[in-house]
């Protein structure tokens, strides 16, 4: 890579970071899980969700709560109107995968959407592109190289085009329920991984987004244990150190649907073990419980929500971010070549 497509690469880093160099994201590209909580909400399928929900609940989002946010990720789909309404001070990361994957096809396989490019994605205001990857160590080989070799095209072609690359890890394990007990066992394994693997050079990953490598269900003193549990808090503490050692480039965390209290209990798990992880892309624990204020009181009431609520929720994520590590002080280059 060139001088000038790393500048153009730490620019885009540096527009999605706070001051620090603390990326404190607001994620806002659900699609198909979106359209679900509308579903629920308003007791009707998902095909019977309109557009014009999806994208003017976007739109609320960005225009309140980006002002508490280092940036917001939208997918160019529905949320391009919502990222022309986010705060003059937030950058702009954008989906490049379709939502979902297809269930006929084993492996859980990635798919980019159609008529864009990172090129394109750059054109429409995005300072770094971002693909969502469904991972897992014990799929077979032949599923991963298909991929390994995915995910090196889109990280050249975001390199060519002077792009950061977010890659977004969702793991999971063929024939496991995503939520259930068996995975949860051996969910650090997976998750440490897959930061191992896309760490590697060829992958032009800039940034991994990855969930916490315990399903915090299963952690003692958790606000989502029902029952069962996994781990202590110790014990928990433990797989967040040792999880985080596998990446050799900045590394975010994601919400994965929990509740806003879950999220902060799993954040303060990472601080307290010492994980250098470089801040979060927050989505459903900051807004879904918003979509239900949408739907039955409508817009006015939901800006009321957003603007108490709401905002309360991205702040006290925000302040759970206190110890994470500077991007720029994870690796020397900053940026893969």
């Amino acid at each position: 890579m060139t001088s000038s497509l790393k500048a153009a690469k730490q620019k885009g880093l540096q527009a999605v970071a706070n001051s620090r160099g603390v990326i404190a994201a607001l994620a806002i590209d659900q699609r198909s899980a979106l359209r679900n909580l509308f579903a629920r909400a308003m007791d009707v399928e998902p095909a019977a969700v309109s557009s014009e929900r999806l994208i003017g609940f976007k739109e609320e989002v960005s225009s309140i709560l980006t002002s508490y946010a280092s940036a917001i990720l939208l997918d160019p789909e529905y949320g391009l109107p919502a990222a022309g309404k986010r705060a003059a001070s937030a950058g702009l990361l954008l989906a490049y995968e379709q939502t979902g994957y297809d269930q006929n096809v084993p492996g859980r396989l990635p798919r980019l959407l159609e008529h864009w490019s990172a090129q394109r994605l750059v054109g429409a205001g995005a300072d770094a592109v971002k693909l969502l990857l469904y991972y897992s160590n014990h799929s077979a080989p032949q599923v991963n190289d298909r991929k390994y070799a995915f995910v090196e095209r889109v990280g050249a072609e975001c390199a060519s085009s002077g792009v950061p690359f977010f890659l977004e890890l969702v793991s999971y394990a063929e024939g496991l329920d995503d939520k259930g007990v068996e995975f949860a066992r051996v969910k650090p394994q997976v998750v440490a991984a897959g930061m191992a693997e896309f760490s590697k050079p060829q992958y032009c990953v800039d940034v991994l987004k990855v969930g916490m490598p315990v399903n915090l269900a299963f952690v003692e003193g958790s606000p989502a244990a029902s029952g069962g549990l996994l781990h202590t808090r110790a014990e928990a503490k433990q797989h967040f150190q040792r999880v985080a050692g596998f990446a050799s480039v900045p590394f975010i965390y994601l919400s994965e649907a929990v509740s806003n209290a879950t999220f902060l209990f799993g954040l303060q798990l990472a601080a307290e073990s010492g994980a250098r992880f470089s801040g979060v892309l927050c989505g459903r624990a900051t807004w879904q419980d918003g979509v239900e204020i949408f739907v039955r009181h409508g817009a006015n009431a939901l800006q009321d929500w957003l603007g108490d609520q709401g905002t309360r929720n991205i702040e006290n994520v925000n302040q759970c971010l206190a110890t994470a590590t500077p991007w720029f002080e994870v690796n020397i280059d900053s940026t893969q070549s």
